[in-house]
């Protein structure tokens, strides 16, 4: 059975991503509190007792939205709702940042290809930037909707928007594009790219999460309305694409108040489904296999190509923003937890004991598939 941790110094407000280094040591998280919290790990010999401590908080100007590793465990980078794509450097003591680009909205959503060591942000602007980080040079590139969800394979770039509108795009053409031009930075240079594939979403609802096969072959989207659709890239198996519901529950309503008297024994109770947002997913590096996190509080562990629901972990107390795998084989699954909008308090102050971090230290082969019956 796997192990449940739970990191110590968590951010005091809603948890918005978290994400391994690339080495596996580290952990960031960012928050709506204004920081990015880096957590380390303890090596095996260590006389602490806590799997993952935390390091260090890098505080920014605004609530952060996304963060993302670049080529090593020591360089980080972040974007929020003050419209920066900023460099962090988590090591340095004084707290120094860099601003790459700054979009015209906030910035929602970022990923970094060590393939072609290109940054890749996107806005509520409509725009997506085009980084290259060394050189600080950088192009603006215009999305078809307002996007919500990013993710990437060695060779792809998938973007989720409004609309149902999904755009994949050539990760060498990018580079290329921005090589080509020396990186444009003038506002008025927005860039209209014809995307390698254009289609619509298998889910009806919008979308929420998006994460890339680890094989590079397709992607899986989550949507407000409880639904997971999973799909390929190749026209060949377009045919394979499905979707899914998760992350609900069964609630039985009383009956309504008996008529002139009538027996209330006799009404009938009515039965609903309890819909929630699947906020969060993440593929196993290895396996193929899929976690999701809902606003039911709920993980759950997917196989991809069978179609089959492999385990469900217990409801963690508050609304599931965040899952990340790590990259050592997926040894372990980063888990944030912290209060949603599921329960009609979106108006109302997060309660910080609710803002939690996880990890789960996963048993030799409980990610791992199962035939198919």
């Amino acid at each position: 059975m796997s192990a449940l941790h739970e990191l110590p110094d968590p951010p005091s407000d809603a948890i918005s991503s978290l994400r391994f280094s690339p080495a596996g040591n580290r952990l960031a998280v960012s928050s709506w509190d204004r920081t990015v919290s880096i957590y380390h790990h303890h090596s095996a010999d260590s006389d602490s007792d806590t799997l993952f401590v935390r390091q260090t908080g890098i505080q920014c100007r605004a609530p952060i939205l996304d963060v993302c590793w670049g080529d090593d465990d020591s360089t980080l980078f972040a974007v929020g709702l003050d419209q920066d794509v900023r460099l962090l450097r988590p090591d340095d003591g004084d707290n120094q940042q860099e601003v790459l680009s700054t979009h015209s909205a906030p910035s929602n959503k970022l990923v970094y290809s060590r393939d072609h060591s290109i940054l890749i942000s996107t806005s509520w602007d409509g725009t997506m930037h085009i980084h290259h980080p060394p050189t600080h040079q950088y192009i603006r590139v215009r999305l078809a909707a307002k996007p919500f969800a990013l993710s990437l394979t060695a060779s792809r770039l998938v973007v989720a928007m409004a609309d149902r509108k999904v755009s994949v795009y050539d990760l060498s053409a990018l580079r290329a594009l921005l090589d080509q031009t020396g990186g444009s930075t003038a506002r008025e240079d927005l860039l209209d790219i014809t995307p390698w594939q254009q289609r619509e979403s298998s889910l009806k609802f919008m979308s929420r999460a998006l994460s890339c096969m680890p094989d590079g072959t397709g992607f899986a989207t989550s949507s407000i309305e409880g639904r997971v659709g999973v799909e390929w890239f190749d026209p060949e198996d377009h045919k394979r694409t499905y979707a899914f519901k998760c992350h609900r529950q069964t609630s039985t309503l009383p009956p309504p108040p008996a008529e002139d008297g009538a027996e209330q024994a006799q009404q009938q109770q009515e039965e609903i489904d309890i819909v929630y947002p699947v906020n969060a997913l993440s593929f196993h590096p290895t396996h193929g296999t899929f976690a999701t996190g809902g606003g039911d509080g709920v993980v759950a562990l997917w196989d991809a190509n069978t179609k089959r629901r492999i385990k469900q972990y217990g409801k963690l107390g508050a609304s599931i923003s965040a899952l990340d795998f790590s990259p050592d084989g997926g040894s372990f699954l980063a888990v944030a937890a912290s209060p949603g909008f599921e329960d009609g308090q979106e108006d109302s102050e997060p309660d910080p004991s609710l803002v939690r971090v996880f990890v789960r230290v996963l048993a030799e082969g409980e990610a791992k598939g199962k035939p198919a019956k």
